[in-house]
């Protein structure tokens, strides 16, 4: 993944359509993470902070963990302005180098399809999760309209399911929440989410 179209976009990334789908997410999210007050939670890949930073009053901690600088000096800003006291950023690129992290809950919104190697990183998150924990996926389901080098073109159920059994998850649930005009690459497409535990 060049980080460096993500530094460039950071300025900008909260447009009027990204907040609305981050909204959409949000609502979906908060219905499995109610009973969480004593929970850290770790949003990998978090960007500016659009969804976990919605989360902020139904956990005990958030660590906003991005690739991008420049999404994480957004996010800080955000952290400051709003007087968030529970969450921090953490410049990381697990798909280098998993740093020594541990959480309860792992969020994970719109970002498994920028990363080449589906099984790896689930296989780091898996490893940063305390026993028992969660691990939350909202991503795009597969789509054959979508053809782009740098990304995948969503993801099937059944295959994201057999991959995060081989890593080790079990009690995973995988549902379609969210149908869109023009959310994927300016196509037409649908959102899942999948919740599966350590």
């Amino acid at each position: 993944m060049e980080t460096n179209v993500f530094e460039q976009m950071a300025r900008r990334y909260d447009t009027e359509d990204r907040i609305k789908l981050a909204k959409v997410i949000v609502s979906e999210v908060k219905k499995g993470i109610r009973e969480s007050k004593t929970k850290s939670l770790i949003d990998y890949g978090s960007g500016t902070g659009l969804v976990s930073l919605e989360l902020s009053d139904l956990v005990d901690s958030i660590l906003l963990v991005d690739s991008s600088k420049q999404m994480l000096d957004v996010a800080e800003a955000k952290i400051s302005r709003r007087g968030i006291r529970n969450a921090k950023v953490l410049y990381s690129d697990f798909t280098l180098e998993t740093p020594e992290l541990k959480a309860d809950i792992v969020l994970m919104s719109m970002v498994l399809l920028h990363i080449p190697d589906t099984e790896k990183i689930l296989q780091q998150l898996f490893s940063i999760l305390n026993e028992g924990g969660e691990l939350i996926i909202v991503d795009f389901d597969k789509n054959d309209q979508i053809d782009h080098p740098k990304v995948h073109n969503g993801f099937s159920h059944e295959g994201l399911k057999d991959i995060l059994s081989k890593v080790g998850f079990d009690s995973i649930k995988i549902k379609t929440f969210y149908h869109g005009k023009k959310i994927f690459i300016n196509q037409d497409a649908s959102m899942f989410i999948a919740r599966s535990f350590k």
